[in-house]
């Protein structure tokens, strides 16, 4: 069986997935009465209901007599880590390109990681049926990503085939009457172009797992390719650790995939992407091979984590009402069950409480756990996310990234005006019709807080993209700090329609009358720079005399709603987010009125 290793790459929504499930359904792959859900690799709920895909996906076809194994990857650059060790399992990538959107920061990041793996890139001009496609611009824009990473001379003559995921067309022409209702183009040039895997199968085993799955009763799953000889199930191996020691271990199963299924295997051999269970703790970047020939692979890099929060066990007046998980042990259990899979993430219990730091590699990444850890039922709180400083040849370093804003002309000198605060450094600006596109080179701390003001400053018209470029001196004062100020409860109960009408003119609520609050809570968001102490459960006091206005009927504005990621951008340091199952709510850390107002003087009179 010939076989090829490929992997699809490209900035997120871009259509990757998609993509997959048409080269999925035109193989063959699935019976022909086979119920098929669209995007079937974003098999978690979040994926699908988001439209990313979280974790890379594998998945193999069978074409002609070709087996190919097809790694589906993350488009969003918080996932960019497992891009990178991805291109260890492959020969070959799809670089999936939006015919209108053309290439993007994340496509650079992609296409950059895969060049520096030195493995064969073919094009694919994705969404040529949208409106204003322009699928000869996207490829000169590709031409010219290529030349600018320093591809190659050889890769610039790369294969391109356009196509439409939706529709499931393709066609090695950029004239759109040329498609036809078939992945034939794209299935032969990866034959034709992706080479075979260079591997020796008769040497002894070796593989180097570069993902990872959990199971509660196998432990760590390792994914990876095999690169040399074969392996059996109950096979003895040996672990070479990445801290130099050796552990020796028997395969208990060994899978393969086809399609949307992990399937059990009893062999396989050298080019074939399998999962191994029976070491425990197996991690990416240690080498399993043979007991007689010791031989250790490059390690695997992993991106560090950029930012982190503080987790904590509920404390506020409603703790313990809505969560199934509430103490302290099941959310470090949880925490460091994650920690098993996703080796982007760090977790360190803070000594002597109930909180822990967790790191990860951006907002995104750490939204997702907190999102998925309150619907399997668990109540926590969590801080406002804040940069990792490091130490680099004897200096304070922080993240940077590249910032990339497609925003219309009219809201052009607000956002600049919006980003010179934070340390923004203009790289690029490109005029096309009503439309500018702005480069900036930013400290991530910069970001914190920005993704409010910029939905704002724009209507909603902006498109913001940013990946991680590199650690770099800090300069600058601290950024990141909502400027405006909030209502806060001063009493704890129902919050009524009288009391919201009275608080309306002084800003924007939050809450609605009937909503539960206590003392501490966040209810809206204050017209001026200071925080605003404010009653919201109170009632109108009842007398016999009849009011002139007791017959008009006041219509209370919709109160603002927040999205989790939006909520975690909005708060500031001495703020929380209260997480539950039924979903969340900001509140201040200190929730006595009294000792909140002392501590805020004292802190102002330090900072003097």
């Amino acid at each position: 069986m010939n076989v090829r290793n490929i992997a699809i790459i490209a900035h997120v929504d871009h259509g990757k997935t998609t993509l997959v499930d048409q080269l999925l359904k035109k193989s063959g792959t699935f019976r022909a009465n086979e119920d098929v859900v669209e995007r079937a690799l974003d098999s978690n709920d979040i994926e699908r209901e988001r439209g990313i895909t979280i974790l890379a996906k594998t998945t193999a076809i069978y074409y002609k007599d070709y087996r190919i194994n097809i790694l589906d990857t993350p488009g969003h650059a918080d996932f960019g880590g497992e891009v990178e060790r991805i291109m260890k399992m492959v020969d070959g990538v799809l670089l999936v390109i939006d015919a209108f959107e053309g290439t993007m920061p994340q496509t650079r990041f992609v296409l950059k990681k895969a060049l520096e793996a030195k493995v064969k890139p073919i094009v694919i001009v994705n969404k040529v049926d949208r409106p204003n496609a322009d699928v000869e611009k996207v490829v000169d824009e590709a031409l010219e990503l290529f030349i600018e990473l320093g591809a190659d001379e050889s890769l610039l003559e790369f294969p391109v085939v356009y196509a439409s995921g939706l529709k499931g067309t393709s066609s090695y022409s950029a004239d759109i009457s040329t498609q036809k209702d078939t992945m034939e183009p794209i299935f032969d040039s990866i034959i034709k172009y992706i080479p075979e895997p260079k591997v020796d199968i008769d040497g002894s085993f070796q593989f180097q797992p570069a993902l990872l799955d959990y199971n509660d009763y196998l432990g760590r799953i390792g994914i990876g390719r095999i690169t040399r000889g074969k392996v059996k199930v109950n096979d003895n191996v040996v672990c070479m650790r990445l801290d130099g020691s050796n552990v020796s271990f028997r395969i208990q199963k060994l899978f393969g995939f086809l399609g949307l299924k992990r399937i059990e295997i009893e062999e396989a051999q050298a080019g074939d992407i399998v999962a191994i269970a029976g070491l425990q703790d197996i991690s990416v970047g240690e080498t399993i091979c043979d007991s007689n020939n010791l031989e250790a692979l490059e390690p695997i890099h992993i991106d560090e984590p950029t930012l982190q929060m503080t987790f904590s066990s509920n404390n506020s007046p409603f703790a313990g009402k809505e969560g199934k998980f509430v103490t302290a042990r099941k959310i470090e259990e949880r925490l460091f069950k994650e920690m098993q899979k996703d080796v982007s993430l760090k977790v360190k219990r803070i000594e002597n409480s109930e909180s822990w730091i967790v790191s990860g590699r951006g907002e995104l990444h750490l939204s997702i756990l907190i999102e998925n850890m309150r619907r399997e039922g668990y109540e926590l709180q969590v801080s406002k996310p804040e940069v990792i400083i490091k130490q680099i040849d004897g200096e304070n370093c922080e993240p940077y990234e590249e910032l990339q804003i497609d925003v219309p002309e009219e809201y052009l000198g607000n956002v600049m005006e919006s980003l010179g605060p934070r340390g923004a450094e203009l790289v690029n600006m490109i005029n096309t019709e009503n439309q500018v596109r702005i480069n900036y080179l930013i400290p991530s701390r910069g970001l914190l807080g920005f993704m409010t003001d910029f939905m704002t400053l724009t209507k909603g018209y902006g498109i913001i993209n940013h990946t991680y470029k590199e650690y770099r001196p800090t300069k600058g004062a601290q950024v990141g700090e909502r400027k405006i100020g909030v209502m806060v409860a001063t009493d704890q109960g129902m919050a009524t329609h009288y009391a919201i009408e009275q608080l309306e003119p002084r800003g924007t609520l939050f809450i609605e009358p009937g909503v539960q609050v206590y003392e501490g809570m966040i209810v809206g968001e204050n017209a001026y720079d200071m925080d605003l102490t404010c009653n919201v459960a109170r009632v109108k006091n009842l007398s016999n005399m009849r009011s002139a206005g007791k017959d008009n009927t006041v219509v209370l504005k919709r109160p603002r709603k927040m999205s989790l990621e939006i909520a975690l951008d909005y708060i500031n340091t001495d703020e929380l987010v209260e997480i539950t199952p039924k979903g969340f709510r900001l509140r201040k850390k200190i929730l006595n009125t009294t000792e909140r107002k002392k501590y805020d003087s004292y802190r102002k009179n330090n900072n003097k």
